[in-house]
């Protein structure tokens, strides 16, 4: 009894590489939407982070982590899952490693394209092309491992971007539009991704990662209320059709009047009053055709600035060339994303793959043609209640500039940071510097120029 054995001292981990446990490390991660790392490997990235090479694989280190408590059990299934996803990831990790013995974080792009012949069978084929063309067109000659990470999270990188970019290769499998055995839905996701989309590896990486999460809100909800609106009025003044040459459809407290320009509201609030059913028809036809796939694609953010920029580049429009005519309608918005779309289209011709382009470019020019030509005949017709004339058509011009100019930019950046683009900063610019001249131009010029304005409704 008195001789037992002392139990082994530990060493104590010094703070500089100290490192939670691989639970730890893979929870937090996880919650993160980041591959988890073993702890071995987090031991790596703080010695390297500790020295003077940069490394691309940041770490979350808790200092505090407590295992979260009372959280509902999961189910069989999603803990087969998980442990089937932690066990791929390990594996790959593992293949990686091999190629890295000194635990860089990067491998040769040549040792990398060994591991994806050797090993790419057991990947998406379209995230393997992806990896592929990094692997041809890396400018540095090696892999970093969290590029490797981001792509088997539905992440891409700038150095993903840049390699497609500016590569040649040509793709060796077969094209999304050749796949056979596609559910409903998915055809929908590939027509859509043929749509808008100029590059084979955008619409299959879109394809791929497309979760329809969140659904594409903006357009549809702006519609939505664009249609209570008109029916509202339509109740109201008992008048569905051409609303405009009723005596009460100006004192509306939406539409924009020359009168009432000092109420800033008016510049936005007019796209949810129309002429008429067949200005509203046609509007809401167009939006929701180009509108709803363009924010399937690039975002609700995006596209929402491209139509609310257009309202309101075509309302101050109004203000400054057609000065004592008030505005209705959404053509402003309308106008910006179909101007943007049909540009994207004939600047990537030989790209964009979506059947009958020609026609259907034709087609839409022909619809546009006769809304704006509608407004124009609308503008010049005799008003039901001179002196105020009818609504302008010089919306729709103000929109069709917005849409040639930030709208190209944002559809031909597809997943790329639009601060880092040159001509998304000069063209922003160029609006902002629009509207702060249509400002003051509303302040002063309308004194100056001693108009005689329609009398306020």
């Amino acid at each position: 009894m008195g001789d037992r054995l002392p139990e082994p001292t530990r060493a104590k981990p010094s703070p500089a590489v100290a490192a939670p446990s691989e639970a730890e490390a893979i929870e937090v991660l996880e919650a993160e939407d980041v591959w988890p790392l073993s702890a071995e490997d987090n031991h790596r990235v703080g010695r390297n982070q500790s020295s003077s090479t940069p490394t691309c694989c940041p770490v979350a280190r808790p200092s505090t982590h407590q295992p979260p408590t009372e959280q509902p059990l999961l189910s069989r299934t999603q803990r087969d899952t998980s442990r089937g996803q932690k066990h791929t990831r390990k594996h790959w990790k593992t293949l990686f490693d091999q190629f890295d013995p000194e635990n860089t974080g990067y491998i040769s792009t040549e040792k990398f394209r060994s591991l994806l012949q050797s090993y790419g069978s057991e990947l998406d084929p379209h995230k393997l092309e992806v990896l592929l063309a990094l692997a041809d067109n890396n400018s540095d000659g090696k892999i970093c491992y969290q590029d490797f990470v981001n792509l088997m999270s539905n992440k891409r990188s700038n150095s993903f971007r840049q390699a497609i970019l500016q590569g040649n290769r040509r793709l060796c499998s077969k094209a999304l539009l050749e796949e056979t055995g596609l559910s409903l839905s998915q055809r929908l996701i590939r027509h859509v991704a043929y749509e808008t989309l100029p590059r084979e590896i955008d619409r299959k990486w879109y394809y791929d990662s497309y979760t329809c999460c969140p659904p594409p809100w903006f357009m549809i909800a702006i519609t939505i209320v664009e249609v209570a609106f008109f029916l509202y009025n339509g109740v109201v003044l008992d008048r569905f059709v051409l609303q405009v040459t009723h005596p009460l459809y100006l004192k509306n407290s939406l539409l924009y009047h020359p009168q009432l320009r000092a109420q800033a509201w008016r510049y936005l609030t007019y796209i949810f009053m129309h002429a008429g059913i067949e200005h509203l028809g046609l509007n809401v036809v167009l939006q929701l055709l180009v509108g709803v796939p363009l924010e399937m694609v690039h975002g609700a953010a995006r596209i929402g600035f491209v139509y609310i920029a257009g309202v309101v580049a075509g309302s101050l429009a109004v203000s400054v060339a057609d000065m004592t005519a008030p505005v209705v309608g959404s053509s402003g918005g309308v106008y910006a994303l179909i101007s943007a779309h049909l540009a994207n289209i004939v600047m990537n011709w030989s790209g964009m793959k979506c059947q009958f382009k020609l026609l259907r470019m034709a087609v839409a020019l022909i619809c546009m043609s006769f809304e704006f030509g509608r407004a124009v005949w609308l503008r010049f017709y005799p008003s039901a209640y001179p002196p105020c004339p009818h609504p302008s058509f010089v919306a729709h011009l103000g929109g069709v500039a917005v849409g040639i100019t930030l709208g190209v930019v944002i559809l031909r950046n597809y997943e790329q940071r639009l601060q880092d683009q040159s001509l998304w900063w000069i063209f922003v610019s160029m609006y902002m510097v629009f509207v702060l001249f249509a400002i003051f131009w509303n302040i002063f010029a309308y004194s100056l120029l001693d108009l005689k304005l329609p009398p306020p409704p």
